[in-house]
């Protein structure tokens, strides 16, 4: 068996994980190793598309690719999926496995849009035809229609439409030699068969897995993350991640206003955060946050914790934020969610700081947020029992005066307060 790439094409080997280039490929479509795909239907290579990357200038987009490349031989390798080659043609990303599971991992990729486990055959009617010819017999059923969705790219004698009649002809006059008697229904078939001619191969596939779209992870550099455990941050967290940034997480530590719960919960969460991103090592910083609550208990009006409280920790993140060279911090704020997230407090929050802040969930409702953690794996790490802030003010502020808070906070050494706790902080690998 012979495979050759082009030079943007990389080869895994699976023992030391070198990676060489080669030239171009060519693979029987039918091996007694291939993987099978949800029908049943044993495949032999994945095919993954990519959606905004495309939009960009060639330069920009050779590189995003190249990460996106490296980021889906990471999830592979993370969940043990081998593969013994993956390269690259315009528009595609093509992975050689022998693995059923290699469709969806690559799937979980930020800026992958789709991916399909297919068939390769030889470029031509000929070979299209055959091959859909041998899965129709097996996939399309008594009394069910079916339709060929076809495409092509490249120089060829023939057009997508050329590909459809020929494959449809072929799977028909195949079911016909089994006893069946077809049926062709273009609108909503019972069963679909897609063909993809390119220039030197042609794949042939029955699915499609939704991929989780988004930007390649670290084109969009870092961001510092606030952490709480709660449902909202890790939420925030992943949804700019899916943009590209790469996040270091902070968790403000408010023992003894919190429980020791709370702590393992935000931890968790971050764990499985970094599955999302596998290839890179996570920095986490714990800083303890309790001695400054307490400050402002006994220094302050009393429903003004809440608010002295963010601020605090967007002065502690900002540290952060410039010992990693990290490009701005991300919140789990959503407008009006609590008391502490209305126009005027959020206002109040970043009045006076110049510091680069996003909130991902900012016009998130609740049951949007609690379905995209469901989504990523840690709705039910933060829905675990945790306590809540001993700190939180009996009626807290919900309509602060900017001049005021800039006024409380004249009544501390946020400075000095800052400082011991960046001091006091641990950075852990979890």
């Amino acid at each position: 068996m012979v495979k050759e790439t082009t030079e943007s094409d990389i080869r895994i080997n699976q023992k030391n994980k070198s990676i060489q280039k080669n030239d171009d490929v060519k693979r029987d479509y039918l091996d007694s190793e291939s993987s099978y795909s949800r029908y049943g239907v044993k495949t032999d290579v994945v095919i993954v598309r990519y959606g905004e990357l495309a939009l960009k200038s060639p330069g920009v987009r050779n590189w995003y690719e190249k990460i996106l490349m490296k980021n889906i031989a990471a999830m592979l390798d993370s969940r043990d999926i081998p593969y013994s080659l993956m390269r690259r043609e315009w528009g595609r990303i093509f992975i050689e496995t022998t693995d059923p599971r290699a469709s969806e991992a690559a799937a979980d990729v930020f800026g992958v849009v789709s991916t399909s486990p297919a068939l390769i055959t030889e470029p031509n009617l000929e070979g299209a035809a055959e091959t859909c010819a041998l899965l129709g017999k097996d996939l399309i059923m008594e009394g069910e229609s079916f339709a060929i969705r076809a495409r092509r790219s490249g120089n060829h004698p023939f057009s997508s439409t050329d590909i459809g009649k020929t494959c449809g002809d072929a799977v028909w006059n195949e079911l016909e030699k089994e006893g069946q008697n077809p049926r062709v229904d273009l609108s909503s078939p019972d069963k679909e068969i897609f063909v993809e001619i390119r220039q030197n191969l042609a794949y042939i596939f029955l699915e499609t897995v939704k991929g989780v779209g988004g930007l390649p992870l670290g084109t969009q550099g870092n961001m510092v993350v606030l952490i709480s455990g709660g449902l909202d941050s890790p939420v925030a967290a992943w949804l700019m991640m899916k943009r590209g940034v790469m996040i270091t997480p902070v968790y403000c530590n408010n023992s003894p206003y919190a429980e020791d719960a709370a702590r393992e919960r935000a931890f968790d969460c971050i764990r499985q955060l970094q599955k999302w991103a596998p290839g890179y090592q996570f920095t986490t910083y714990e800083i303890p946050h309790g001695p400054n609550l307490r400050s402002f208990i006994e220094t302050c009006n009393r429903k003004n914790t809440c608010l002295l409280c963010k601020r605090m920790m967007y002065r502690e993140a900002y540290e952060v934020m410039k010992k990693e060279k990290a490009s701005g911090i991300i919140t789990g704020s959503s407008l009006g969610q609590v008391a502490s997230q209305t126009a005027a407090n959020m206002h109040a929050e970043i009045y006076q700081l110049a510091i680069p802040i996003y909130h991902p969930l900012i016009s998130f409702d609740k049951t949007e947020i609690m379905d995209i953690a469901r989504k990523i794996g840690t709705y039910d790490i933060s829905s675990r029992q945790a306590g809540s802030c001993g700190a939180v003010p009996e009626r807290p502020e919900i309509g602060a005066n900017y001049d005021l808070i800039v006024l409380e906070e004249k009544k501390l050494d946020s400075e000095t307060m800052v400082s011991n706790a960046l001091k006091a902080a641990k950075i852990l690998k979890l």
